[in-house]
């Protein structure tokens, strides 16, 4: 039953790649045979450097944004040996540990390779979890540093860019053709649906990470409680303190927006209250059917994330 599961989602992850560039293929030769490739080409040639600018400067961006300093192994022994630890069972390059300097309760992976890997926790993470809780968290980064998930969404990405470029190109090219304006709303069409794909396929990324941190030895109820506790700590964090690190929130664990509405679907899963998810209840959660709100699942087509009730109660199905 885990193999079938593991099976269907690996398909659902290629199937919709695949149709991502299915769906950029069918508007490029469009394009080329109604315009020609002069305007749009070189707004995708565009398009592809800025992915490019975005990929080399992304870790800079990511550092300075949430305050990042990187720590040696005697300032943070505990983080370095959990790190080392858990690429150790990965396979990949210990990468570099670093500590964020704000409370909202979060961590992250990214870099540009598996090589140029960082990983970071902020100050509030590390007030909250407990020791197993973190590494449970950490092996679901360091899953996505395994998977090389920095350079697939930086690719896929471009997607959308694209679409975006043809757009405005037809839009302000001063060509007023029939076939200009049916390009550009097509392209406005692949573009609205490209970015709900690369949701889709940032949302089942999630998922293997999730995977990831259990096949490295951690147990589905510590990620399943860090989790529930870190959505939690989101909805009681500093509001000005969560707009400035919104342009960054694809790289954490959860997504930190919405947390209220997410908070009262995750009371049906912590059935004594004392605000963490035991072994016991993870369990039982197996064989619960679990209630997800209208608004809940409308956000989640919205977010890079998935709902948090389906991925812990995923991680129910892991155990």
């Amino acid at each position: 039953m885990k193999k079938f599961r593991t099976i269907r989602l690996t398909m659902r992850l290629y199937l919709a790649i695949a149709l991502l560039f299915f769906l950029l293929y069918v508007i490029v030769t469009l394009v080329g045979y109604f315009l020609g490739f002069g305007g749009p080409t070189l707004y995708a040639i565009l398009a592809i450097v800025i992915v490019m600018a975005q990929y080399l400067l992304g870790p800079k961006i990511v550092e300075m944004s949430m305050r990042v300093r990187y720590v040696s192994p005697q300032e943070a022994p505990k983080l370095h040996a959990m790190v080392e630890d858990m690429a150790m069972k990965a396979g990949i390059p210990k990468p570099k540990v670093g500590i964020s300097e704000v409370n909202i309760p979060n961590a992250f992976a990214f870099g540009r390779s598996k090589g140029d890997g960082r990983v970071c926790v902020t100050r509030g993470i590390l007030k909250l979890l407990d020791e197993d809780e973190l590494k449970a968290v950490l092996g679901h980064e360091l899953s996505h540093i395994k998977h090389n998930d920095m350079a697939v969404m930086t690719l896929i990405s471009a997607v959308p860019l694209i679409f975006y470029y043809i757009f405005i190109s037809t839009l302000f090219s001063g060509n007023r053709n029939d076939n200009a304006g049916l390009i550009g709303i097509a392209a406005l069409v692949g573009y609205l649906l490209s970015q709900l794909i690369v949701l889709f396929i940032s949302r089942v990324r999630e998922y293997y990470a999730d995977q990831g941190s259990v096949s490295l030895g951690n147990q589905p109820h510590e990620l399943a409680s860090a989790l529930y506790k870190l959505v939690y700590g989101t909805a009681t964090s500093d509001k000005n303190e969560l707009k400035k690190v919104e342009g960054v929130k694809a790289f954490f664990v959860n997504d930190i927006s919405n947390t209220e509405n997410v908070v009262n679907d995750l009371k049906q899963i912590d059935s004594d209250m004392d605000g963490t998810i035991s072994q016991s209840e993870l369990e039982e959660l197996k064989y619960t059917r679990t209630k997800i709100g209208a608004g809940s699942q409308i956000m989640e087509l919205l977010s890079t994330h998935p709902n948090m009730v389906k991925r812990v109660k995923r991680l129910s199905e892991m155990g």
